[in-house]
């Protein structure tokens, strides 16, 4: 029994935007403009810029995936060109900021709807965790179903998503068309505007990078990818291409609607765009932003589960993370996944540890790429059914650099050493780990157990999956 390659291309695409639009257009504006001076065309480069530079990234990863087309490939990938300790640490970062991530999304997603019928107070806490665990755990159950089922739930959220978007960016097409002069008169004399530093630009693509993060799901369902040597680049050409244009034409909308000073000083550029052009419906605001986050909490626990299958696969984790049930899922990792995501639900203090892992999310795609070169040049004969260009892989360790020292030197502060603390937790770990993997015959019992109760069977050996 292995996983079930039955995504194609539009699937693959719907995924992917899924994953990719989320709430960051709505907020990230904001800071993108702040941080360029007010200069309405600087602001607009970087994100078109931001999005070329994640098609850089995105083909690097590409070219892992179609020469590893397994589920979990990252994994795969950096235990044989890094060693299982560099892989180990990848699999610590990435758990820890799905659980974390996944928590905040559901209590965010809460927090909207409950404000709904709490308006002019805040939402009380025990209701909106109620609510939060329910759909968390509503999203558990759809994992267990199968990938082909959370490709129909994302395929119906990247339509909502791309209505509402179109929407934003169609108003202020026609907006600017009719020609008004309220609407016209803040894009007059934008290139008379200062111009930012060095220093504000490097902080406007690191607010930029975070909004185009999406793009690395399909480096996890590689292995549940039709043709993935096809499918693969040619979806994520595609599909951050879409991204991109959609984010410059909802900030065209934007600045159409809002002057900069509204703009620096809104919580939401997309709600207070929202209660400009239809004050009527002020009330939609809230579903609006649960409406974006639903997507996002269905792509994070498919990837988180996928870690704990490759790992179990590896002989890291034990191997009931890798047994699939009648749908072709790996229950108990999805279940797992829910479980301590929950946790960080129940705890909501502990959500915001998140921000001590986003170092660690860039040094990921960093070892990547330097696992890239290295097999490059050590192993030049292993099949490559898609080649990444040689200057892509050095522009995006180049991109990863920048992402994680930039922060680091131009504010240096408490966190940063947090987030080395936490990276070097990850090494501690793997340790304990290898040491306890040989004392593990106590589970034999409870994976016997556990494949009766959730009536799932071993999955095949990655290298069978392969072929």
């Amino acid at each position: 029994m292995q996983l079930l390659r039955a995504l194609g291309f539009f699937h693959v695409s719907m995924i992917l935007l899924s994953a990719t639009l989320g709430t960051g257009i709505f907020v990230t504006p904001k800071a993108v403009l702040k941080y360029s001076s007010l200069n309405i065309p600087v602001s607009l480069s970087i994100w078109a810029g931001c999005g070329l530079l994640s098609i850089m990234s995105a083909l690097c990863n590409a070219e892992i995936a179609t020469t590893y087309p397994l589920s979990g490939a990252s994994y795969y990938f950096l235990k044989r060109t890094l060693g299982s300790s560099v892989a180990f640490l990848s699999l610590w970062i990435k758990l820890f900021a799905h659980f974390l991530g996944i928590g905040a999304q559901c209590l965010l997603i809460a927090t909207s709807v409950i404000q709904c019928f709490y308006s002019g107070c805040p939402a009380p806490e025990l209701p909106t965790k109620c609510l939060a665990l329910a759909i968390l755990w509503s999203f558990g159950i759809l994992s267990t179903r199968g990938i082909k089922t959370v490709a129909w739930f994302n395929t119906v959220s990247s339509f909502i998503k791309l209505s509402v978007l179109c929407l934003i960016s169609l108003t202020g097409i026609v907006l600017l068309v009719n020609g008004k002069k309220e609407n016209v008169s803040r894009f007059e004399n934008a290139l008379d505007a200062e111009l930012p530093n060095a220093s504000q630009i490097a902080d406007a693509i690191l607010q930029v990078s975070y909004s185009y993060l999406g793009s690395s799901v399909l480096i996890v369902i590689a292995g549940e990818i039709k043709r993935p040597t096809e499918t693969i680049p040619k979806t994520l050409i595609y599909g951050i291409s879409i991204v991109t244009v959609l984010y410059l034409l909802t900030n065209i909308s934007y600045l159409a609607v809002l002057t900069s000073q509204e703009i620096i000083i809104s919580d939401s550029v997309g709600i207070t765009w929202m209660n400009r052009v239809f004050p009527s419906i002020q009330w939609i605001s809230s579903f609006l932003i649960s409406a974006f986050l639903l997507g996002s909490v269905s792509c994070g626990i498919v990837s988180a589960s996928r870690a704990f299958y490759s790992a179990s696969q590896e002989g890291e984790f034990p191997s009931i993370y890798s047994m699939l049930n009648d749908h072709h899922s790996p229950a108990v990792a999805d279940i797992q996944t829910v479980i301590l995501s929950s946790v960080a639900i129940i705890s909501s203090s502990i959500i915001y540890l998140v921000k001590y892992v986003s170092l660690g999310s860039f040094c990921i795609h960093l070892l990547q790429m330097i696992g890239l070169l290295k097999i490059r040049y050590q192993n030049p004969g292993i099949p490559r059914p898609y080649k990444v260009w040689l200057p892509f892989i050095f522009g995006s360790i180049a991109l990863s650099l920048f992402l994680i020292f930039t922060p680091v030197i131009q504010s240096p502060n408490i966190e940063h050493v947090y987030q080395v603390v936490f990276l070097f937790c990850g090494f501690l770990c793997y340790w304990l780990q290898a040491n306890l993997n040989g004392h593990a015959t106590c589970f034999d019992t409870i994976t016997c157990y556990c494949q009766l109760l959730f009536n799932i069977s071993p999955s095949e050996d990655p290298e069978e999956q392969k072929n």
